[in-house]
């Protein structure tokens, strides 16, 4: 006769293993999607990086750019400057165009003005045009790289220091590029209001006694 013990083990569905298995599987699954979704971000941003997808340009040091050689063959820069819609900030390059010879280093200065009587800061992005060509450009110092911020009415000029890569030259897909258009625009990060000096709040309190 068969006791308490072996009553419960009959009892006991037979797909439940492969229930818990299949559970266990899918648990791990969403895990791993999860912590796949964490990564895409950095790895999305090495991957452009890295082929220039979307325009992105490539980040060089100096010790990089030293070791670039002037090709003396030339190429058209074409400078273009935004900010987003409702921005209080004028934002131009102070030349449209240049041009460059491939694999030497060269500077692009830009303008930027804060219109309105706020403390403005703001982040930009950027891409070149074609796409090709991005992955030979490349930016050694450039205000991009940090966020900018600017009281009322202050002016201030953005440099970018970059060069061309020669390898550009033999690249098959860029043999028709005559010209590149390196594009910004700015976007709000934070906005604070200017905080009243000593000497306004003793003029407005005076103001107020008298």
């Amino acid at each position: 006769m068969p006791d308490a013990a072996d009553l419960r083990r009959g009892n006991r569905s037979p797909g439940a293993g492969s229930n818990r298995k299949v559970a266990l599987v899918l648990l791990s699954l969403a895990a791993g999607m999860l912590g796949l979704g964490f990564a895409s971000v950095p790895l999305y941003r090495i991957f452009c990086q890295v082929t220039g997808y979307g325009g992105t340009t490539q980040r060089a040091d100096e010790a990089q750019a030293a070791t670039i050689k002037d090709s003396g063959h030339t190429m058209s820069v074409r400078f273009d400057a935004n900010v987003e819609r409702g921005m209080p900030w004028e934002f131009v390059p102070l030349q449209r165009t240049d041009t460059v010879s491939v694999g030497a280093r060269d500077m692009a200065l830009f303008r930027a003005k804060n219109t309105s009587d706020k403390i403005v800061t703001g982040t930009a992005s950027f891409n070149v045009e074609p796409e090709q060509a991005a992955k030979y450009f490349n930016k050694i110092q450039c205000f991009c790289f940090t966020e900018q911020t600017l009281k009322p009415g202050e002016e201030v000029r953005m440099p970018v220091l970059y060069y061309i890569d020669p390898k550009i030259l033999d690249d098959p897909d860029n043999r028709d590029v005559e010209q590149i258009t390196l594009s910004y625009t700015f976007h709000v990060t934070s906005t604070a209001t200017v905080a009243a000096s000593d000497d306004t709040k003793a003029l407005d309190q005076n103001g107020a006694g008298g």
